[in-house]
Protein backbone atom coordinates (compact mmCIF):
# COMPACT_ATOMS: atom_id res chain seq x y z
CA UNK A 1 0.00 0.00 0.00
CA UNK A 2 1.29 3.55 -1.04
CA UNK A 3 0.23 6.31 1.17
CA UNK A 4 0.94 10.37 0.39
CA UNK A 5 0.03 13.53 2.61
CA UNK A 6 -0.48 16.88 1.34
CA UNK A 7 -1.74 19.92 3.24
CA UNK A 8 -4.91 21.75 2.08
CA UNK A 9 -6.04 24.33 4.34
CA UNK A 10 -7.11 22.91 7.48
CA UNK A 11 -7.34 19.45 5.63
CA UNK A 12 -4.90 16.82 4.90
CA UNK A 13 -5.49 14.80 2.21
CA UNK A 14 -4.49 11.52 1.69
CA UNK A 15 -4.62 8.98 -1.15
CA UNK A 16 -3.70 5.20 -1.08
CA UNK A 17 -3.35 2.39 -3.98
CA UNK A 18 -6.10 0.21 -2.59
CA UNK A 19 -5.30 -2.29 -5.80
CA UNK A 20 -2.23 -3.30 -8.02
CA UNK A 21 -2.31 -5.85 -10.25
CA UNK A 22 -0.48 -7.57 -13.65
CA UNK A 23 -3.26 -8.95 -15.60
CA UNK A 24 -0.83 -9.79 -18.61
CA UNK A 25 2.36 -7.97 -19.76
CA UNK A 26 0.38 -5.55 -21.58
CA UNK A 27 -2.13 -5.02 -19.29
CA UNK A 28 -1.96 -3.49 -15.56
CA UNK A 29 -4.36 -2.11 -13.23
CA UNK A 30 -4.21 0.14 -10.43
CA UNK A 31 -6.91 1.52 -7.95
CA UNK A 32 -6.46 4.70 -6.18
CA UNK A 33 -8.61 6.43 -3.45
CA UNK A 34 -8.01 10.50 -2.64
CA UNK A 35 -9.82 12.18 0.65
CA UNK A 36 -10.91 14.09 2.72
CA UNK A 37 -12.67 15.87 -0.36
CA UNK A 38 -15.02 18.86 0.18
CA UNK A 39 -18.67 18.16 -1.69
CA UNK A 40 -18.23 18.84 -5.61
CA UNK A 41 -14.22 18.71 -5.43
CA UNK A 42 -14.39 14.83 -6.32
CA UNK A 43 -15.80 15.10 -9.13
CA UNK A 44 -13.72 18.34 -10.24
CA UNK A 45 -10.63 16.32 -9.80
CA UNK A 46 -11.87 13.15 -11.10
CA UNK A 47 -12.88 14.15 -14.79
CA UNK A 48 -9.36 16.59 -15.03
CA UNK A 49 -7.30 12.82 -14.28
CA UNK A 50 -9.00 11.06 -16.15
CA UNK A 51 -8.89 13.45 -19.39
CA UNK A 52 -5.10 13.86 -18.22
CA UNK A 53 -4.66 10.40 -18.20
CA UNK A 54 -6.25 9.16 -21.47
CA UNK A 55 -5.17 12.46 -23.54
CA UNK A 56 -1.87 13.92 -22.01
CA UNK A 57 0.51 11.09 -21.41
CA UNK A 58 3.08 10.36 -24.10
CA UNK A 59 3.54 6.86 -25.59
CA UNK A 60 5.83 5.08 -28.09
CA UNK A 61 4.61 3.17 -31.23
CA UNK A 62 5.57 2.39 -34.34
CA UNK A 63 4.53 4.75 -37.29
CA UNK A 64 5.93 3.50 -40.52
CA UNK A 65 7.21 0.32 -42.57
CA UNK A 66 8.34 -0.58 -45.67
CA UNK A 67 9.52 -3.98 -46.75
CA UNK A 68 12.95 -3.99 -48.37
CA UNK A 69 11.95 -7.81 -50.29
CA UNK A 70 10.39 -6.08 -52.79
CA UNK A 71 8.09 -3.19 -54.18
CA UNK A 72 4.45 -3.34 -52.60
CA UNK A 73 1.26 -1.33 -54.35
CA UNK A 74 -1.02 -1.24 -51.80
CA UNK A 75 -1.27 -2.21 -47.97
CA UNK A 76 -3.78 -5.22 -49.25
CA UNK A 77 -1.43 -7.22 -51.16
CA UNK A 78 -0.11 -10.28 -50.57
CA UNK A 79 3.66 -11.50 -50.54
CA UNK A 80 4.97 -15.01 -51.42
CA UNK A 81 5.58 -17.44 -48.52
CA UNK A 82 3.78 -15.42 -45.91
CA UNK A 83 0.44 -16.29 -44.54
CA UNK A 84 -0.51 -13.02 -43.70
CA UNK A 85 -1.32 -10.15 -45.70
CA UNK A 86 0.78 -6.76 -45.82
CA UNK A 87 -2.47 -4.85 -43.89
CA UNK A 88 -2.32 -7.87 -41.51
CA UNK A 89 1.05 -7.30 -40.93
CA UNK A 90 0.88 -3.85 -40.54
CA UNK A 91 -1.52 -4.21 -38.57
CA UNK A 92 0.27 -6.64 -35.90
CA UNK A 93 3.18 -4.32 -36.03
CA UNK A 94 1.10 -1.38 -34.85
CA UNK A 95 0.14 -3.82 -31.52
CA UNK A 96 3.69 -3.58 -30.49
CA UNK A 97 4.07 -2.27 -27.28
CA UNK A 98 7.36 -0.17 -26.35
CA UNK A 99 8.31 1.37 -23.53
CA UNK A 100 11.12 4.70 -23.79
CA UNK A 101 12.59 8.03 -23.17
CA UNK A 102 13.07 9.18 -26.84
CA UNK A 103 12.50 12.16 -28.19
CA UNK A 104 11.42 12.36 -31.88
CA UNK A 105 11.56 9.37 -34.11
CA UNK A 106 14.23 6.72 -34.12
CA UNK A 107 14.46 3.95 -36.86
CA UNK A 108 14.26 0.17 -36.16
CA UNK A 109 14.26 -2.49 -38.64
CA UNK A 110 13.11 -6.53 -39.11
CA UNK A 111 15.52 -9.13 -41.34
CA UNK A 112 14.27 -12.83 -40.98
CA UNK A 113 14.66 -15.70 -42.84
CA UNK A 114 12.11 -18.12 -43.59
CA UNK A 115 10.49 -20.52 -42.64
CA UNK A 116 9.61 -19.85 -38.93
CA UNK A 117 7.53 -17.08 -37.46
CA UNK A 118 8.37 -13.58 -36.63
CA UNK A 119 7.54 -11.97 -33.65
CA UNK A 120 8.58 -9.11 -31.33
CA UNK A 121 11.97 -10.03 -30.57
CA UNK A 122 13.06 -9.94 -34.07
CA UNK A 123 12.78 -6.38 -34.32
CA UNK A 124 16.21 -4.77 -33.86
CA UNK A 125 15.96 -1.43 -31.68
CA UNK A 126 17.68 1.87 -31.18
CA UNK A 127 19.35 1.33 -27.65
CA UNK A 128 16.47 3.57 -26.21
CA UNK A 129 13.54 1.70 -26.98
CA UNK A 130 12.57 -1.80 -25.70
CA UNK A 131 9.59 -4.15 -25.93
CA UNK A 132 7.49 -5.28 -23.46
CA UNK A 133 5.70 -8.20 -24.79
CA UNK A 134 8.48 -10.15 -27.23
CA UNK A 135 6.12 -12.83 -28.12
CA UNK A 136 3.55 -10.79 -29.64
CA UNK A 137 3.10 -12.47 -33.53
CA UNK A 138 3.70 -10.31 -36.78
CA UNK A 139 4.09 -12.66 -39.44
CA UNK A 140 4.64 -16.61 -40.26
CA UNK A 141 7.16 -17.36 -42.68
CA UNK A 142 5.56 -20.53 -44.46
CA UNK A 143 9.22 -20.99 -47.55
CA UNK A 144 12.69 -20.34 -47.28
CA UNK A 145 12.33 -16.32 -47.96
CA UNK A 146 14.01 -13.68 -46.56
CA UNK A 147 11.63 -10.74 -44.63
CA UNK A 148 13.35 -7.53 -44.23
CA UNK A 149 11.53 -4.68 -43.20
CA UNK A 150 12.66 -1.11 -42.12
CA UNK A 151 10.65 0.96 -39.11
CA UNK A 152 10.25 4.36 -37.94
CA UNK A 153 9.66 4.98 -33.98
CA UNK A 154 8.11 7.90 -32.87
CA UNK A 155 6.97 8.82 -29.19
CA UNK A 156 4.07 11.64 -29.04
CA UNK A 157 0.73 11.80 -27.44
CA UNK A 158 -2.61 11.63 -28.30
CA UNK A 159 -4.06 9.53 -31.52
CA UNK A 160 -2.75 10.35 -35.00
CA UNK A 161 -4.03 9.02 -37.71
CA UNK A 162 -2.57 7.79 -41.03
CA UNK A 163 -2.14 9.79 -44.21
CA UNK A 164 -5.07 8.41 -47.06
CA UNK A 165 -2.08 7.69 -49.31
CA UNK A 166 1.13 5.63 -48.97
CA UNK A 167 4.97 7.39 -49.15
CA UNK A 168 6.14 7.47 -52.50
CA UNK A 169 9.18 5.52 -51.67
CA UNK A 170 6.25 2.36 -51.10
CA UNK A 171 6.41 2.83 -47.13
CA UNK A 172 3.51 2.68 -45.50
CA UNK A 173 2.14 4.76 -42.57
CA UNK A 174 0.52 3.33 -39.40
CA UNK A 175 -2.39 4.67 -36.76
CA UNK A 176 -0.32 5.41 -34.08
CA UNK A 177 -2.37 5.17 -30.15
CA UNK A 178 0.36 7.11 -28.45
CA UNK A 179 -1.59 6.51 -25.45
CA UNK A 180 -0.31 4.18 -22.77
CA UNK A 181 -3.05 4.15 -20.37
CA UNK A 182 -5.70 1.91 -22.18
CA UNK A 183 -8.98 3.18 -19.76
CA UNK A 184 -9.66 5.50 -16.74
CA UNK A 185 -12.60 5.82 -14.41
CA UNK A 186 -13.25 7.77 -11.78
CA UNK A 187 -16.28 7.15 -8.97
CA UNK A 188 -16.92 9.44 -5.83
CA UNK A 189 -18.27 8.30 -2.50
CA UNK A 190 -20.17 10.41 -0.15
CA UNK A 191 -20.41 10.34 3.53
CA UNK A 192 -21.14 12.34 6.51
CA UNK A 193 -24.34 14.07 8.03
CA UNK A 194 -25.80 16.95 7.45
CA UNK A 195 -24.14 19.88 6.14
CA UNK A 196 -20.99 18.30 7.26
CA UNK A 197 -21.02 15.90 3.86
CA UNK A 198 -17.23 14.80 2.72
CA UNK A 199 -16.23 12.87 -0.47
CA UNK A 200 -13.66 10.06 -1.45
CA UNK A 201 -12.18 9.74 -4.86
CA UNK A 202 -11.69 6.31 -6.47
CA UNK A 203 -9.58 6.50 -9.44
CA UNK A 204 -9.14 3.04 -11.66
CA UNK A 205 -6.27 3.08 -14.38
CA UNK A 206 -5.47 0.18 -16.92
CA UNK A 207 -2.36 0.61 -18.67
CA UNK A 208 -0.72 -1.36 -21.64
CA UNK A 209 2.67 -1.95 -19.54
CA UNK A 210 4.71 1.00 -21.19
CA UNK A 211 4.26 2.28 -17.51
CA UNK A 212 2.58 1.24 -14.15
CA UNK A 213 -0.63 3.00 -13.05
CA UNK A 214 0.75 4.44 -10.16
CA UNK A 215 3.64 6.18 -13.03
CA UNK A 216 0.83 7.25 -14.97
CA UNK A 217 -1.09 8.94 -12.04
CA UNK A 218 2.19 10.49 -11.17
CA UNK A 219 2.67 11.87 -14.96
CA UNK A 220 -0.54 12.97 -15.37
CA UNK A 221 -0.67 14.96 -12.36
CA UNK A 222 2.43 16.73 -13.44
CA UNK A 223 1.13 17.65 -16.96
CA UNK A 224 -1.97 19.04 -15.44
CA UNK A 225 0.14 21.12 -12.84
CA UNK A 226 2.07 22.22 -16.02
CA UNK A 227 -1.06 23.53 -17.48
CA UNK A 228 -2.40 25.44 -14.83
CA UNK A 229 0.99 27.17 -14.00
CA UNK A 230 0.61 30.24 -16.33
CA UNK A 231 -2.47 30.94 -14.81
CA UNK A 232 -0.21 31.66 -11.13
CA UNK A 233 1.56 34.19 -13.03
CA UNK A 234 0.98 38.08 -13.52
CA UNK A 235 0.47 39.10 -17.11
CA UNK A 236 3.41 40.17 -18.38
CA UNK A 237 3.10 44.19 -19.00
CA UNK A 238 5.50 44.04 -21.87
CA UNK A 239 3.50 41.89 -23.50
CA UNK A 240 0.02 43.95 -24.91
CA UNK A 241 -2.05 43.42 -28.31
CA UNK A 242 -1.93 45.97 -30.82
CA UNK A 243 -5.68 47.42 -31.69
CA UNK A 244 -6.86 45.93 -34.65
CA UNK A 245 -4.13 43.74 -35.28
CA UNK A 246 -4.22 40.95 -32.50
CA UNK A 247 -0.68 40.91 -32.58
CA UNK A 248 1.96 40.22 -29.22
CA UNK A 249 4.84 42.56 -29.12
CA UNK A 250 7.46 40.79 -27.76
CA UNK A 251 10.87 43.05 -25.90
CA UNK A 252 13.72 43.58 -28.33
CA UNK A 253 16.13 40.70 -26.69
CA UNK A 254 17.27 37.39 -28.11
CA UNK A 255 19.74 34.77 -26.94
CA UNK A 256 22.37 35.49 -29.69
CA UNK A 257 22.48 39.35 -27.61
CA UNK A 258 22.73 37.35 -24.52
CA UNK A 259 25.59 35.35 -25.74
CA UNK A 260 27.41 37.71 -27.39
CA UNK A 261 27.50 39.16 -24.09
CA UNK A 262 28.87 36.18 -22.78
CA UNK A 263 31.58 35.76 -25.15
CA UNK A 264 32.96 39.18 -24.93
CA UNK A 265 36.67 39.34 -24.97
CA UNK A 266 36.48 35.52 -23.53
CA UNK A 267 37.43 32.23 -25.20
CA UNK A 268 35.33 30.58 -27.57
CA UNK A 269 32.36 28.34 -25.98
CA UNK A 270 31.82 24.60 -27.01
CA UNK A 271 28.12 25.32 -27.76
CA UNK A 272 27.56 21.18 -29.79
CA UNK A 273 29.28 20.00 -26.43
CA UNK A 274 26.76 21.61 -24.07
CA UNK A 275 23.50 19.52 -23.81
CA UNK A 276 20.43 21.01 -22.69
CA UNK A 277 19.99 18.09 -20.06
CA UNK A 278 23.16 19.79 -18.30
CA UNK A 279 21.64 22.95 -17.42
CA UNK A 280 19.04 23.07 -14.81
CA UNK A 281 16.16 23.69 -16.56
CA UNK A 282 12.81 22.37 -15.62
CA UNK A 283 11.04 19.21 -16.69
CA UNK A 284 8.71 21.30 -18.58
CA UNK A 285 11.38 23.19 -20.67
CA UNK A 286 13.15 20.54 -20.88
CA UNK A 287 10.63 18.08 -22.24
CA UNK A 288 9.31 20.70 -24.72
CA UNK A 289 12.81 21.66 -26.22
CA UNK A 290 13.21 17.97 -26.66
CA UNK A 291 10.19 17.65 -28.49
CA UNK A 292 10.95 20.20 -30.69
CA UNK A 293 14.40 18.46 -31.44
CA UNK A 294 16.30 20.47 -29.56
CA UNK A 295 19.09 18.59 -27.94
CA UNK A 296 22.44 21.26 -27.34
CA UNK A 297 23.15 24.96 -26.42
CA UNK A 298 24.08 25.36 -30.26
CA UNK A 299 20.64 24.52 -31.06
CA UNK A 300 18.70 26.18 -28.50
CA UNK A 301 20.60 29.66 -29.65
CA UNK A 302 19.62 28.83 -33.33
CA UNK A 303 16.46 30.26 -32.15
CA UNK A 304 14.64 33.68 -31.58
CA UNK A 305 12.37 33.80 -28.82
CA UNK A 306 9.65 34.54 -31.13
CA UNK A 307 10.67 30.91 -32.47
CA UNK A 308 10.68 29.57 -29.02
CA UNK A 309 6.88 30.65 -28.13
CA UNK A 310 5.87 29.04 -31.22
CA UNK A 311 6.50 25.77 -29.25
CA UNK A 312 3.63 23.85 -27.80
CA UNK A 313 2.93 24.99 -23.81
CA UNK A 314 5.92 27.37 -24.45
CA UNK A 315 6.02 30.85 -21.79
CA UNK A 316 7.34 33.91 -21.84
CA UNK A 317 8.20 32.61 -18.65
CA UNK A 318 10.17 29.54 -19.72
CA UNK A 319 12.01 31.77 -21.79
CA UNK A 320 13.24 34.18 -19.14
CA UNK A 321 13.76 30.91 -16.77
CA UNK A 322 16.39 29.99 -20.08
CA UNK A 323 17.90 33.19 -20.20
CA UNK A 324 18.84 33.39 -16.53
CA UNK A 325 20.32 30.28 -16.96
CA UNK A 326 22.49 31.64 -19.91
CA UNK A 327 24.19 33.94 -17.42
CA UNK A 328 25.21 31.64 -14.87
CA UNK A 329 29.10 30.86 -14.58
CA UNK A 330 29.17 27.33 -13.64
CA UNK A 331 27.11 26.21 -17.17
CA UNK A 332 30.02 27.74 -19.01
CA UNK A 333 34.15 27.54 -19.65
CA UNK A 334 34.50 30.88 -19.45
CA UNK A 335 34.44 33.66 -16.83
CA UNK A 336 31.83 35.77 -16.00
CA UNK A 337 32.79 39.99 -15.03
CA UNK A 338 31.91 40.05 -11.74
CA UNK A 339 29.22 42.88 -10.01
CA UNK A 340 30.47 45.82 -8.70
CA UNK A 341 29.31 46.68 -5.10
Amino acid sequence: MVREKVRISTRTLQWKCVESRVDSKRLYYGRFILSPLMKGQADTIGIAMRRALLGEIEGTCITRAKSESEKIPHEFSTIGGIQESVHEILMNLKEIVLRSNLYGTRDASICVKGPGYVTAQDIILPPSVEILDNTQHIASLREPIDLCIELQIERNRGYCIKPTQNFQDGSFSLDAVFMPVRNANHSVHSYGNGNEKQEILFLEIWTNGSLTPKEALHEASRNLIDLFIPFLYVEEENLHLEKNQHKITLPLFTFHDKLAKLRKNKKEIPLKSIFIDQLELTPKIYNCLKRSNIHTLSDLLKNSQEDLLKIEHFRMEDVKHILSILEMEKHFAIDLPKKQF
